[in-house]
């Protein structure tokens, strides 16, 4: 058995070195798959394979490229493209050039892309397309240190009248100018290294802040190397595994998932489109994929409206399935926790076993059949959808870390998994809980600071490296961590009583199947509020059975049929919560909180402040008249 201590504490200085061990030790197994369309005349996307030694040859082209273009070790690439192959080897070519990837999620607008990139002195934007590149080039007087602009898409490379000779060129220029200069400098790759050191800066990631400027967070190349090593010393992923990866890759999540497959060594299929997601998942056949919590409650609410269009016998039959995956998954996981058996009463397996092959059998197969296992993090996911996945055999392994602690901090164990937790810190990393809550953590995944922000540092990194999270939680005797809220988001009501908002959300978003995004508003007033966003194709299928049919979105929230229908749920939410807690007053948004309006992340977290400015009207409303105490 592997001695886990000696695994983290023996890595290597990067994820670089690792890289390179390897395209070593396993140069032809595949390493990456990803889509290319299909020959005209039509039908799906195909899949195209590429090993490890094949990855390592265009990694060390781009390396190189950066090279000729004299990029030295620790300067910034910037990288702003969705998530696809190319980012991954764009990615790792900065790396084996000793510089650092500076990342840019696509969807951030002009203005901030500029801030990025001065902010973090970045020299070269590797781009995708035409729109990122168009971003540079109308900043491109406030971009002195910007060099060149290498763009993925050959065909939107094109100079343009007043580019500066040699300022853009494609990603296929750069690694044909690689290839050159390796021609010339044989071992420069290999050089630049084994030159790396574990302190060195590797990744510049800009928190999406939900106010002001964003804050670049500094990780060393040992942040990664940790990680990877990490992850593959918790045994969740092997060599044998196939993992679907579409998270953002500017996000910190997103990211680790590609440190810790270069350690285990197993293949990644790459395709950041999230409207091909439910089309991939069944050509895929992934065993292992990690997704944010909206994924799994879009699929849940997905799953029940079909069974609700299917008539009242369908949807009687899918509530009732649901009932006995959650009863079956809360009696397996306690009996496990005790005895160390996940055994059920016969009764309850019986049950189950009926609704497998009626409803969860389907659900499995739309996965792609083979998950073993689905990993939640970057927010809070519902216990109760949790409980229902896990019934139904979807086991979804819930983790939490922030962009300032490498992402992966805590992970739940396997089998030994407990829905409603995040699990235990991995390997490496401490943790204890402050006197007012707060989750700290110290460890080698945690950044070395803000950059260039040494006062904001401070104020979150003590001199003896606990970082403090600004979450707060609860651990158990036998070490699992339960987030309760974000300690800036907790709610105190002006009658002095605190409520936690998450919570109240994840009990509405279990019952209701038709929401998309809740936000609960309390502070210094005298009851708490709601700002609900339904789902758009659920609620226009609910419209249709209804008599609303053909009717717009904004039209069938505001019937009156619709506040009835949500007012239900309302109702039921309350029952189980506080009298201080509970949804006195709701408003349905004419819309869905999305990335444009900055109201969610790229991960597709909602941005608290940024909602509660943007529906302030809807807000007051609910006030107006209402005596404050």
């Amino acid at each position: 058995m592997t001695d886990t201590h000696t695994l983290i504490e023996n890595r290597p200085p990067s994820v670089a070195t690792l890289f390179l061990e390897r395209v070593a030790a396993t140069p032809d197994a595949e390493a990456y798959r990803y889509p290319v369309p299909p020959a005209p005349g039509g039908g799906p996307d195909g899949w195209k394979p590429l090993t490890w030694a094949e990855a390592a040859q265009r990694v060390h082209a781009v390396a190189a490229g950066l090279m000729s273009l004299g990029v030295r070790p620790e300067e910034r690439v910037a990288l702003a493209a969705n998530t696809r192959v190319e980012w991954i080897l764009s990615d790792l070519g900065v790396l084996c050039s000793g510089a650092a990837t500076t990342t840019v999620y696509p969807s951030t607008n002009t203005e901030e892309t500029a801030y990025i990139l001065v902010d973090s002195g970045s020299r070269v934007l590797i781009a995708e397309d035409a729109a990122q590149l168009a971003k540079a080039r109308e900043k491109r007087a406030e971009l002195p240190e910007l060099a060149h602009v290498v763009v993925i898409d050959e065909a939107d490379a094109q100079s343009v009248e007043g580019d500066p000779d040699g300022w853009v060129l494609s990603l296929a220029d750069l690694e044909k100018r690689g290839a050159a200069y390796l021609e010339e400098h044989p071992g420069c790759v290999e050089e630049r290294v084994a030159g790396l050191r574990a302190d060195q800066l590797a990744t510049l990631i800009y928190t999406s802040g939900t106010t002001g400027r964003p804050k670049g967070v500094r990780l060393s190349h040992d942040c990664w190397a940790y990680m990877a090593r990490a992850i593959q010393a918790t045994g969740l992923i092997t060599e044998d595994d196939v993992q679907y990866l579409w998270l953002p890759l500017a996000h910190v999540f997103g990211k680790v998932l590609t440190a810790g497959q270069i350690a285990t060594g197993h293949v990644i299929a790459v395709d950041g489109r999230v409207d091909k997601i439910i089309e991939n998942l069944p050509v895929v056949k992934p065993t292992y994929m990690a997704a944010v919590p909206r994924i799994f409650e879009k699929v849940y609410n997905g799953v029940a409206a079909k069974a609700r269009a299917g008539g009242g016998a369908k949807y009687k039959i899918f509530q009732w399935a649901a009932a006995v995956a959650r009863e079956y998954a809360k009696t397996s996981q306690d009996n496990f926790q005790r005895t160390g058996n996940a055994s059920v009463p016969f009764a309850l397996g019986a049950k189950h076993k009926v609704a497998d092959a009626l409803v969860y059998s389907k659900l499995r197969e739309a996965f792609g059949g083979r998950l073993r296992a689905a990993l939640s993090g970057s927010a809070a996911l519902s216990p109760e959808i949790g409980y229902f996945f896990s019934g139904a055999g979807i086991h979804i392994l819930e983790g939490y870390g922030l962009t300032e602690s490498s992402a992966a901090s805590f992970v739940n164990p396997g089998e030994a998994y407990r829905t409603g937790t995040v699990g235990k810190p991995l390997p490496g990393t401490e943790v204890r809980i402050a006197e007012d809550g707060e989750i700290l953590l110290r460890g080698p995944g945690i950044m070395q600071g803000y950059h260039g922000l040494p006062d904001k540092t401070a104020e979150v990194l003590e001199e003896d490296g606990w970082f403090h999270t600004g979450d707060i939680g609860e651990l158990s005797a036998d070490g699992y961590l339960r987030i309760t809220d974000r300690k800036k988001d907790l709610i105190k009501t002006s009658g002095g009583k605190y409520i936690a908002p998450a919570e109240v959300e994840g009990q509405f978003k279990a019952v209701c199947p038709f929401v998309s995004n809740v936000l609960v508003h309390g502070a210094n007033r005298n009851f708490c509020t709601a700002l609900i966003a339904l789902d758009e194709p659920t609620i226009l299928g609910w419209a249709k059975e209804h008599g609303l049919d053909g009717k717009t979105y904004a039209e069938v929230v505001a019937a009156d049929q619709v506040r009835e229908l949500i007012d239900g749920y309302v109702e039921r939410v309350n029952e189980g919560l506080q009298r201080w807690q509970q949804i006195r007053k709701f408003r349905i948004l004419p819309r869905d909180l999305d990335i444009e309006h900055g109201e969610v992340t790229p991960s597709l977290k909602v941005k608290r402040p940024v909602v509660e400015r943007a529906f302030k009207d809807l807000l007051d409303d609910m006030y107006a008249g209402a005596r404050e105490a």
